[in-house]
Formats: structure tokens, C-alpha cells, sequence
């Protein structure tokens, strides 16, 4: 084996070398299988630059460090993301990390990150989900300047996180819908074709729009009362066809509004929720509590995620190809373990639709790293 590990070996057409050692570990009295991948990537493989970095599955590495430690973050983050200051007891989910089924992917490198953003203004905009992607960086950026006179505001919905030795903000606008949201006589009205809070988006050098799980709200968590296109005004109707109307009303703004020389804009994939334990394991009822691995490969077998079908579409149908889609569907749906579950800020709730921290969107920021450093986007 070792004589296939060297610059001469003449594998032949073999790119990967897969040790798949079965290794017992006896924790709390349950059996777990660990997995360790040992991966090289030959010069026959494609470049980062060409790679579809969201193809690929989870590998298990006991060596690999979370990013940064949630004690050491508490400014940034909100308690029900602080799964392990929860009491989340186990600890395998922050050992997983995203193997490229075409390349490796580049460790983030927060100094390299940082030089890049000098002097740059990063906004994300979107619902809650856009907040755990943002503290996840935020966390990040932390760990890599731990001595840093670093500032954090928050006013409103809008929070906003700078770095002062590099003339940077990375800011987080609450905006789970995108389009209007407007009190009127009738009540709180979501105009699906309409966009005047776009206003506040406008001047930065980098975008972040992400949307879905608050148009699926229903009963109290519901925030409106009726949805309005043109003249027409409905009580409601089918939320998935709601979604696109608004998410292309969104796409128009995008395209009439945004100079692609000024302004870059990413549109974070659709992340989903594992409250149906019977897409992975058959039994009905189930949910991700308890769960403790990832789904093995790369394909999950459950539903399709329509929601991320309509962004694909809209994202593909825009002109001159202005948006960047970080297309972190598939990969996440396969982590079934990193949800917050009974272990977020309410003990008798079970969160299936956020994420832990340190957990899965840091790997989502570091694809948005590696796109951004090579250029590799997934551009549709």
C-alpha cells in the first residue's frame, strides 16, 4: 500500500485510495462503526476551478477540529444554535467533513478571507437560516482573529459585525421573505410582486439572499394575513407557488438593480428540515432526535426538495447569469445528525430545521469560501 502512496507508483486509472476501517467504539454502552477515508486526488482529476463542489458525501475524520469552540463565541451566537452549551451529549457530528466527489476541498484560511474582503462591505439577507450561516462565519472569523478590536451591533433586524483592522462589515439583514411585507387596512399584507425594501441592499460589494421556511408558515407563526399580486388579493394559496411568484418578483429586482462590476450576489441554497424520519429510516413518527450520523454517500433517498427545484429554475431563467447559487441542498439534507433537535433554546421542542454550531453551515461557509477564492460557483 505504501508503494501507491508515492508521486511513482503507477496506480493506473485509480484517483482515490479508500481505507474503510471498521473500528468498534464503545460509548455509553452503544456500539459505533467509524469510518476513516484517507482520499488523494491525482493530477487526472479536475481542477477546484472546474470541480462541482457540492457533489460529494460526509467522511468521518476523529483528527478534524470544529472551526472554533461555542464557549469561546457566545457574543455571536444564539443560544439555540449552542448545542453542546445545551447539553447535547454527543460529539461525532463536528468530526464530519464535505469529501468533493471530483476534488478536495480548500480549508478556510480566515487571514486569506479577510485580505479579500479589505475595505468590502458582505450582506446576507434572509430568514433564520441566513442567521445561522452569518454567526457561523462570524464564529469563524473570530477564531482566526482572537485579538481583534472587533465590534458587533445589532439594531432592529439588522446586525452587523466589523472588523476594524481590515475596514470590513459583514452584515445580516432579517428579511424571511424578501419581497413586501405591509400593514395595511385588512391586516399584514405579503406583496408577492413587490420589492421597496430593496433599497437597503443596494451598495454593497457582496449579497447573500436566502429564503423558503417562513413561507411555510401557518397559524400563529404565520406573520400575515392575506397575499396580494396586482390587484388581486388572496387568503392564501398553494405556499410552493406563493414562493416562486415572490422569489422571481426577486430575480427582476436583481437583474434591474444590481451592476455585476459593483456587486456580487449569491443565492444560499435551499436548507432542509429532517422531521421525517421515515425518508431515511422506514419508521414512521421519527424525527432527527437521537440521530447521531450522517446519511452514507451521496444521495438522499427521501422527497425531492421542491423549494430548492423552483430556486434552480429561477436562478437558471435570470440574464447575464447574475447569481452565484450555493447550491448546499443535497449535502445537508444528508446531515440528519446536525439539527439542534430537544438540545436549542427550548428543552421541550424539537428544532429539526436550524442547525448546531460549530455544525453544518460552517461547511456552508467554507464552500462560500472556496467559491469565492476560485471562482468555482455554481452558476446555473
Amino acid at each position: 500500500m505504501r508503494h501507491c502512496m508515492s508521486a511513482s507508483w503507477g496506480c493506473g486509472l485509480l484517483t482515490t485510495l479508500l481505507l474503510d476501517l471498521m473500528l468498534f467504539v464503545h460509548s455509553g454502552g452503544a456500539m459505533l462503526i467509524e469510518h476513516y477515508y484517507y482520499h488523494r486526488k491525482d493530477s487526472s482529476q479536475q481542477s477546484i476551478s472546474k470541480c462541482d463542489l457540492f457533489q460529494g458525501s460526509w467522511v468521518y475524520d476523529a483528527s478534524y477540529p470544529p472551526l472554533y469552540n461555542s464557549s469561546d463565541c457566545s457574543l455571536f451566537m444564539e443560544t439555540e444554535f449552542d448545542c453542546q452549551g445545551n447539553g447535547r451529549p454527543d460529539k461525532l457530528y463536528l468530526h464530519y467533513t464535505w469529501q468533493p466527489s471530483a476534488c478536495d476541498l480548500p480549508k478556510f484560511d480566515g487571514k486569506e478571507f479577510m485580505r479579500r474582503l479589505k475595505g468590502k462591505k458582505m450582506m446576507f439577507v434572509g430568514d433564520s437560516l441566513s442567521l445561522n450561516q452569518w454567526q457561523s462565519l462570524t464564529c469563524m472569523l473570530h477564531a482566526s482573529f482572537p485579538h481583534s478590536n472587533f465590534t458587533i451591533q445589532r439594531k432592529g433586524d439588522l446586525s452587523t459585525f466589523i472588523l476594524p483592522e481590515f475596514n470590513t462589515s459583514i452584515m445580516l439583514s432579517r428579511n424571511p421573505f424578501l419581497v413586501d411585507l405591509v400593514k395595511e387596512n385588512i391586516g399584514e399584507v405579503l406583496k408577492l410582486d413587490s420589492i421597496q425594501n430593496g433599497k437597503a441592499w443596494l451598495g454593497f460589494d457582496f449579497l447573500v439572499f436566502n429564503t423558503w421556511h417562513w413561507w411555510l408558515h401557518r397559524g400563529r407563526k404565520q406573520p400575515w394575513d392575506y397575499m396580494q399580486e396586482g390587484e388581486q388579493v388572496y387568503k392564501d394559496m398553494d405556499r410552493l407557488v406563493a414562493f416562486k411568484k415572490g422569489l422571481k418578483t426577486w430575480s427582476k429586482w436583481v437583474e434591474s438593480n444590481i451592476d455585476p462590476t459593483i456587486t456580487e450576489v449569491f443565492f444560499q441554497g435551499t436548507s432542509p428540515t429532517h422531521s421525517k424520519g421515515e425518508e431515511w429510516n422506514g419508521t414512521r413518527g421519527t424525527s432527527c432526535e437521537g440521530e447521531r450520523q450522517p446519511i452514507g454517500g451521496s444521495v438522499y433517498a427521501g422527497s425531492p426538495n421542491t423549494a430548492a427545484e423552483v430556486v434552480r429554475e429561477v436562478v437558471s431563467n435570470m440574464t447575464n447569469k447574475l447569481v452565484t447559487l450555493l447550491d448546499v441542498t443535497t449535502l445537508s439534507q444528508l446531515r440528519k445528525d446536525g439539527h439542534p433537535s430537544i438540545y436549542g433554546y427550548d428543552a421541550k421542542g424539537n428544532d429539526c430545521s436550524h442547525w448546531c454550531l460549530p455544525g453544518v453551515p460552517d461547511t456552508w461557509n467554507q464552500l462560500f469560501y472556496a467559491t469565492l477564492l476560485h471562482g468555482n460557483s455554481k452558476t446555473i
